[in-house]
């Protein structure tokens, strides 16, 4: 069976509830299709990669994870081309695009989620303010990619953006496989 969740959230800071429900209803639509996911984190510092173990018999269905929190470790560790970096920022659909196609490749997964952003207190512009997060989900049809903004504590902003990493993961996996989710 596969439900649908909630694709957002009001999550308070510290408590990680909804957080794991995500996971495990991510997981358990991973595990009826046969399906194995990976992770590269930037902003979340594997916060996501944290809910997904949180879960028990996860190694079933969660292959790998990568953080890659500088620049270069992006470059080193998924290929992310350091021009894309130089040109677009770290924080911008066109490199978490290609943190989440390195992953997925580099992992053999059939799914990844990449996410970088601005968590702050401090490092936000204008155009990139604190709260600011992009998210990348590459499958076997391709790569979607999104921004949210939260406007909130550090700690909110990673929370929201892990709850959105996994929920939106369920959500395109339930697409992907054709099934209607079940409310």
């Amino acid at each position: 069976m596969s439900y649908l969740i909630s694709p957002y959230a009001a999550i308070d800071e510290g408590d990680n509830t909804l957080i794991i429900a995500a996971a495990h209803v991510l997981g358990a639509t991973l595990l009826t299709h046969g399906l194995r996911v990976s992770t590269v984190e930037s902003c979340t510092g594997g916060g996501i990669a944290q809910a997904i173990t949180e879960v028990a018999g996860s190694s079933a269905w969660f292959d790998m994870g990568w953080v890659t929190y500088s620049n270069a470790a992006k470059t080193q560790l998924v290929g992310v081309p350091a021009e894309l970096i130089a040109q677009h920022g770290a924080v911008s659909e066109a490199v978490v695009r290609a943190m989440a196609e390195g992953a997925r490749q580099a992992s053999g997964a059939s799914w990844a989620v990449a996410v970088s952003g601005v968590a702050g207190p401090s490092g936000g512009m204008p155009e990139k303010p604190v709260g600011l997060v992009w998210m990348a989900w590459a499958g076997p049809q391709g790569t979607v990619a999104e921004h949210s903004y939260w406007p909130a504590s550090r700690a909110v902003v990673r929370c929201q953006t892990v709850y959105r990493a996994l929920s939106q993961l369920n959500t395109l996996l339930l697409a992907s496989a054709g099934h209607a989710p079940v409310p």
